[in-house]
């Protein structure tokens, strides 16, 4: 495995080993101590932004660079604006739509805790 590969059991929920550690250690954490429950949860949270920024540049590097060079040209700085815009549109777009999956369907979340 290299290092950017995933652990095959992370893989299918998407958690790199470090998020997976978050997320086991917050379930972990007793209910009676509410800081460290919330520390943990804005911890994890913080890794989730980290992994996306890292994909979001993977992403929008691989699609808008041929040849780096000295300087950044205009057709690349068009085109990794349009991706960082259309990435971040994305992504807001899936969270309003399971946001109102959720809203519909109460129970949803109650289920995936189980």
């Amino acid at each position: 495995m290299t290092g950017y590969e995933r652990p095959e059991h992370f893989r299918s929920v998407g958690l790199t080993g470090m998020e997976a550690s978050w997320s086991s250690l917050g379930s972990s954490v007793d209910a009676a101590d509410p800081q460290l429950q919330h520390f943990v949860e804005v911890e994890a949270q913080k890794q989730r932004v980290q992994l996306l920024v890292h994909h979001m540049t993977e992403l929008c590097w691989d699609k808008c660079m041929d040849k780096p060079g000295p300087k950044l040209d205009s057709r690349a700085e068009v085109c990794l604006v349009n991706c960082v815009e259309r990435f971040i549109d994305t992504s807001q777009f899936i969270l309003n739509r399971l946001e109102q999956i959720q809203k519909a369907r109460p129970f949803f979340s109650e289920s995936l805790s189980d």
